[in-house]
């Protein structure tokens, strides 16, 4: 026969299915279990990881920077620095047009000439000297005698009443014109006096020395220097011919040294945060590099309390929101790369350390 009777083989393949299902079934169900375990696996891995630490990723690197700006306006004639610069403290970074306060120095200087002048004039005075005064007080002795003299006539009856009354108003006179003349004495030496505040030098020739101090500190501002080392950064504005006004900022100064990170973690994750604790800082630019550190400081507030505009929470539809507050993060060591200010970065503090 050319066709095998189906019937004849049915049996085999039932004994070889039989063989082969139940491997087939214990395959699927340890496939089954294996996911779920693998993820509670997983999950205590990561709950034992996470135990005596906490992590935020909401993390920047800074730095502090310093605005720097000219104390006097005028035309920027000299520019010796450039945007990424690093300068140090005292390096002279643009100078001003000083022309206008070199003659600020030199009309100082006039005035205190013309105060020293003044001062020596005065010195001069006749009113000072008191020849007016010896002087009033002859003519007091003059007509002190003639009105005697008229006085004993008009007692004989040999002068008139008028050249009485004359003689005994020049003595008023003569008494008069002696106090005019110690009166401008006593304002002659007024103006000569040495004030308490200014001991040993006339009032007006120590004005006008501020007023040269004062122009001769405009003339060195005309230099600006570094009030701190750094990095030069933001100086679009710094250009020969700008016209600089007083504290506009014109440039700002980075201070790498002074790099730090400040993270902001989540109000629940402060509870058993310390300031000293042990920190790791990961940086999203730099794969690869790992910082140590420490916990400098713990804020004062939450960021929303530092904001221009504080969440008002006193409303009826009010929301809870899990809020942030500032971590400042030091490190303990230096970094082999560049660290530009707000870099994104990852912390990690151990908080089961330096409690």
């Amino acid at each position: 026969m050319a066709d095998a009777d189906p019937t004849l083989t049915k049996p085999e393949e039932t004994s070889e299915q039989a063989q082969t299902k139940p491997p087939r079934r214990w395959g699927r169900l340890l496939l089954m279990l294996a996911v779920p375990l693998a993820l509670l696996a997983g999950g205590v891995w990561y709950w034992l990881d996470q135990q005596g630490k906490v992590a935020t990723d909401n993390a920047y690197v800074k730095q502090d920077m310093v605005a720097v700006s000219a104390e006097v306006g005028g035309r920027i004639v000299e520019v010796l620095v450039a945007e990424g610069d690093s300068i140090e403290a005292g390096q002279l970074l643009f100078r001003i047009d000083a022309e206008p306060y070199q003659l600020q120095v030199a009309q100082a200087n006039a005035a205190i000439a013309g105060a020293q002048a003044n001062v020596t004039s005065l010195q001069n005075d006749t009113a000072l000297t008191g020849v007016d005064i010896a002087a009033a007080r002859e003519d007091i002795a003059f007509a002190e005698s003639r009105f005697e003299r008229q006085e004993t006539l008009w007692e004989r009856g040999f002068t008139t009443r008028a050249d009485y009354d004359a003689a005994q108003h020049a003595v008023a006179q003569a008494r008069e014109a002696l106090h005019q003349a110690e009166a401008r004495q006593r304002e002659a030496r007024a103006r000569l006096a040495e004030g308490a505040a200014v001991p040993g030098e006339n009032p007006q020739i120590a004005a006008a020395r501020a007023q040269r101090a004062a122009a001769e500190l405009n003339l060195r501002r005309t230099e600006v220097r570094a009030p701190e080392s750094g990095r030069v950064a933001q100086a679009d504005r710094l250009q020969v011919g700008q016209q600089v006004l007083p504290n506009l900022p014109v440039l700002t100064l980075v201070e790498d040294r002074s790099t730090y990170v400040e993270a902001n973690f989540k109000e629940t994750d402060l509870d058993d945060m310390r300031v000293g604790q042990r920190a790791e800082v990961r940086f999203d630019a730099y794969p690869g590099l790992v910082l140590a550190g420490h916990v400098a400081s713990i804020g004062a507030g939450t960021g929303s309390e530092f904001s221009v505009l504080p969440a008002q929470n006193a409303t009826g539809n009010w929301v809870k929101v899990t809020q942030r507050v500032p971590v400042r993060i030091a490190l303990d060591e230096e970094s082999p790369r560049d660290l530009i200010a707000g870099l994104s970065t990852e912390v990690t503090v151990f908080t089961d350390e330096g409690e």
